[in-house]
């Protein structure tokens, strides 16, 4: 079977750590697991930290990747959620199940032209749905829904600013806040992606990071880290919301805590989504007619240039793999 792996992590060269096998083991047959043959899968940054070192050496070699859609063993369109766990392990909630484990951690990822997963983790592809969209719902998607309705509760009139304008979170923070009635405004080093943020997605405004905004936000979506904190922290409103889901830049930033106390601000993190949160949000991309931003498609062999696409930051978007193209 086809499939891009790592073998051997390269801290300083992510990109000389993919390998691209034909020999790679078929999905194994398991009780109430079914096999995918999948059309798409899409890159996020937790496959390059896997490529430089961020995976368990037991797991080695490990397929990659997390998002995934494809076509089941009754000819279903689905697609996947990523999360296996149990919701009742985690009080309802599958992603506070401590034994959970996520596709490509500890587990075959996607970046294969097949793959098992427990069926409950399967969810209808809408017919009007691309695959390369499909593909990319599962992880930066998902995170930016959670993040957006399910953490900071945001209603439409509310305003939110979105650290950093290209990635495949922001844009789809961009995306879906717009279409919810949110006004949003973002960031980025990268006056093109700035731009782009604006006339291709929607932002109502775009700033230069770490610039004074016009106002304070309701909320603020971070997941820079390091190099965004402080201005997040300047840029929320008294009594708004700072939900974290990652730290591209660091995961170390200074606490300015007078910054969290004194104007009772909200700190909060938030790890992918729920099988159910996946749900509404597919049905929300099927009714309003959205979509993930696509920066490129590449067959499955060519995985090795995927990921020099996105460890070189010029992606904007999601930089999808076509595993039915070997």
């Amino acid at each position: 079977m086809l499939a891009m792996q790592v073998t051997k992590p390269d801290p300083k060269d992510p990109v000389g750590a993919v390998t691209v096998v034909d020999d790679a083991p078929e999905p194994p047959e398991r009780d109430g697991w079914t096999t995918v043959t999948l059309r798409t899968a899409a890159l996020n940054h937790h496959d390059v930290w896997a490529l430089r070192g961020d995976v368990r050496p037991e797991w080695l070699p490990q397929i990659l990747g997390s998002d995934g859609a494809g076509i089941d063993e009754d000819g279903n369109e689905v697609i996947l959620h990523s999360l296996v766990a149990d919701p009742d392990r985690g009080g309802g909630d599958e992603t506070l199940d401590l034994q959970g484990a996520m596709l490509s951690v500890g587990l075959p990822g996607t970046f294969a032209e097949r793959i098992a997963v427990p069926r409950r983790n399967l969810v209808p592809k809408p017919e009007g749905l691309s695959w390369e969209a499909a593909g990319s719902l599962g992880t930066a998607w998902l995170t930016a829904y959670r993040m957006l309705f399910t953490k900071a509760r945001l209603s439409p009139g509310a305003t939110v600013l979105v650290q950093g304008a290209g990635g495949g979170v922001a844009t789809a923070l961009i995306v879906l806040g717009r279409a919810a009635g949110l006004t949003v405004w973002v960031t980025s080093t990268d006056e093109a992606k700035r731009r782009r943020a604006v006339d291709d997605l929607g932002a109502s405004a775009a700033f230069a990071s770490g610039a004074r905004l016009p106002d304070k936000v309701d909320a603020v979506m971070e997941s820079v880290g390091e190099a965004t904190w402080e201005h997040s922290l300047r840029s929320v409103r008294p009594g708004g919301i700072v939900v974290v889901c990652g730290a591209t830049t660091g995961p170390n930033p200074p606490a300015q805590l007078l910054r969290v106390f004194l104007p009772q601000v909200s700190v909060v993190g938030s790890t992918m989504g729920t099988l159910e949160e996946l749900r509404r949000l597919v049905r929300f991309c099927g009714q309003e007619g959205l979509g993930p931003v696509i920066d490129s498609t590449w067959p499955l062999r060519d995985a090795r240039a995927a990921v020099e696409r996105m460890v070189d930051g010029d992606a904007f978007g999601k930089i999808v793999l076509d595993c039915s193209a070997t």
